[in-house]
């Protein structure tokens, strides 16, 4: 299994909003510089956070992007599930009797079930981890914050 660029980069992406940005409006360039991503790419990726409801963003020279709410409270399954459409590691390990991908061998499959617990390991460990948990790792690992220059006045 492999997560696409879309979940990894916008990973990167949120946790560098919440690592340096704060509660201010974080800026397309300087995330792409940061984390070295195509601005062109993170305007798509971006789209997906704010349908979502992770993201939102406020236009003009003050503006950016900003997570809708406290890095707490957003889960790295949120993320990758806003990315990927699910966390899914078969289509027919869905929860639900009628989900999509659904295989004719339902309930026959000793197989199915495999994939169904080790989706549910997934979920757990996916849902166990925050965007504060990413914040605090950068934090112990030494990554440097930056400040944003917009609101830096020199006298």
């Amino acid at each position: 299994m492999r997560l696409s660029t879309k979940s990894r980069y916008g990973l990167r992406a949120l946790f560098d909003i919440a690592y340096n940005a704060g509660n201010q409006p974080a800026q397309i360039k300087d995330i792409s510089r940061r984390q070295d991503i195509s601005p062109r790419y993170l305007e798509q990726i971006f789209q997906s956070f704010k349908k979502a409801g992770i993201l939102k963003s406020k236009k003009g020279p003050q503006g950016g992007y900003f997570l809708t709410r406290k890095p707490d409270q957003i889960t790295v399954r949120q993320i990758v599930e806003a990315a990927e459409g699910d966390t899914l590691l078969v289509a027919c390990a869905c929860e639900t009797p009628k989900g999509k991908g659904r295989c004719e061998m339902n309930g026959q499959c000793v197989t199915q079930t495999v994939w169904y617990e080790a989706t549910k390991h997934l979920n757990s460990f996916l849902d166990s981890l925050t965007l504060q948990t990413l914040c605090e790792r950068g934090q112990d690992m030494g990554v440097k914050r930056e400040s944003d220059h917009r609101f830096m006045y020199y006298i």
